[in-house]
């Protein structure tokens, strides 16, 4: 399945679905604060988009209320998010890597949980 690409505000629902469970349009509209609660129908209109492009499914009506769940994990998002991002670059990861280091996101524990990473995968890729 080709994972959906997702705007800012289909992002911010979907991290509603992932928190909370499945909701009605009205519990995704509530769950925004007050001072940048989009309108009904714009909540409306992009759980329907999401609903189009496979991120979410109905899981029931209740009465004009219909009921939808995440059809696709919080890691399959990221996942695509992070691919689109590295094929700005070419599939290189160094720019992305320095930017992290300038601003100060890469702690030396970050480093060492890749180098376990990076360790544990050359494992599970060596031939038997």
């Amino acid at each position: 399945m080709q994972l959906p690409k997702l705007t800012r505000l289909e992002l911010q629902i979907m991290e509603t679905f992932w928190t909370r469970g499945a909701c009605s349009v009205r519990e995704i509209q509530e769950a925004f604060p007050k001072r940048k609660q989009p309108a009904y129908t714009t909540v409306q209109t992009t759980v329907y988009r999401l609903e189009s492009k496979g991120a979410l499914r109905l899981v029931k009506t209740i009465g004009k209320a219909k009921v939808f769940e995440a059809a696709i994990s919080r890691t399959q998002a990221q996942t695509r998010l992070i691919d689109d991002l590295l094929s700005l670059f070419g599939g290189d990861v160094k720019p992305v890597i320095a930017r992290l280091v300038d601003v100060g996101k890469l702690t030396k524990e970050d480093v060492k949980d890749v180098e376990q990473m990076l360790r544990e995968h050359h494992r599970k890729a060596k031939p038997k």
